[in-house]
């Protein structure tokens, strides 16, 4: 299955991050099987406004875009294929 990294800006503050995530969470369960959602991360920026950076398994960009609709309360800025994965164990100093 295709690994997604989606770019988000959300309407709301970082206090209302846990009914977005909770909503999130129950489209994906109730509506959405077919997604898998992997991890986020959240950052602020200058203003408080939050931005997240988000890991899904989806059988297509398409369906992804669906979720974020379904989610409302933000503006997806990117959504990119993942073509692997690397640490820094992966590049040894010698």
């Amino acid at each position: 299955m295709p690994r997604y990294i989606v770019e988000r800006q959300f309407d709301v503050q970082h206090e209302g991050m846990p009914q977005v995530g909770s909503k999130s969470r129950k489209i994906l369960v109730e509506e959405m099987p077919e997604i898998t959602w992997e991890v986020s991360h959240v950052a602020l920026d200058d203003s408080g406004g939050v931005k997240t950076y988000c890991i899904y398994d989806a059988p297509s960009e398409e369906a992804i875009r669906h979720h974020a609709e379904a989610l409302g309360a933000h503006n997806v800025v990117a959504v990119a294929e993942l073509a692997g994965d690397v640490t820094p164990e992966d590049f040894p100093l010698t």
